[in-house]
């Protein structure tokens, strides 16, 4: 089964009232780079750049792109920079409904499905999920009604106390892992809504496992990444997670989807998955 859901954009832009002088230059420490450093990877000089951080000169359209590129900016930002330079913006943001977008939807939908019955989804700039296949449907079940009304976001999903919660048997450090991740997320791109959403789900509180089934502990096995360890039907599943991106993105939604697949971590969850989708 797969959802498609298709809200609008939230991520918000970086401000353009500081011209593009101080934004590049803001991303150029960021990213721990020295103006000679930058000037020899895009082909310019480290006075050009130290002029263009100051105001002094005006970068073109084509400069402006160079330097982002270099600089590993998010697409949506480097349109945030263009504005800020005078110039339109240079990547498209095509909903993820439009018909523009129906070979990548069906492309993302044919994948996920595949990767069944391991649990896989797709989701957005805030972690909305915007497709999920049969594997991660079944772990919904007895999930809070208000957490399935869409757009399902997965943060909300995983660490709400009516969400999966109480059945993570490694909720601290699970907990732990995908706070750090947003963190990371907030740090790149600067983002309003993203920081709103890290703010509420820190805050919820964090539940006692759920040992009403008595489940089943998890087989002993080398820990090659952290797992999150959940209950399902008295037994305890273990998952490593991995996120995959879209290379060389030319749009600005297709930028933001990320598609995460959950990998069985012990032989005993790919048995029990395997025997409820044969």
């Amino acid at each position: 089964m797969t959802i498609v859901a298709t809200g609008t954009s939230t991520t918000a832009t970086a401000p353009t009232d500081k011209g593009v002088g101080p934004l590049l230059r803001s991303w150029r420490e960021r990213r721990r780079v020295s103006q000679l450093e930058l000037a020899l990877r895009a082909d310019s000089s480290a006075r050009h750049i130290s002029f263009i951080e100051t105001g002094r000169s005006r970068p073109s359209e084509e400069m402006v792109l160079r330097l982002a590129e270099h600089l590993d900016v998010p697409v949506r930002e480097r349109n945030s920079l263009l504005l800020a330079a005078g110039y339109a913006p240079h990547y498209p943001e095509t909903p993820l409904d439009s018909p523009a977008l129906e070979a990548l939807r069906q492309g993302m939908e044919r994948l996920i499905q595949c990767y069944e019955p391991y649990p896989a989804f797709v989701v957005d700039s805030v972690y909305d999920v915007v497709a999920a296949n049969r594997g991660m449907m079944m772990f919904l079940d007895g999930v809070g009604e208000a957490l399935l009304e869409p757009p399902l976001n997965a943060m909300r999903l995983t660490l709400h106390p009516e969400g999966l919660a109480p059945r993570i048997r490694n909720l601290p450090e699970w907990r732990g892992h995908l706070l750090a991740q947003m963190e990371r997320e907030i740090a790149l791109h600067r983002s309003a809504p993203l920081r709103a959403l890290y703010e509420e789900v820190a805050a919820y509180p964090v539940p006692e496992p759920e040992h009403s089934h008595d489940p089943e502990p998890p087989e002993p096995v080398p820990c090659f990444a952290l797992p999150m360890q959940i209950e399902h039907e008295g037994r305890t599943l273990s998952f490593v997670s991995s996120i995959s991106t879209f290379n060389t993105p030319m749009d600005v939604t297709v930028a933001e989807l990320a598609i995460e697949t959950l990998l069985p971590a012990d032989p005993a969850t790919v048995k029990y998955l395997q025997s409820l989708m044969p």
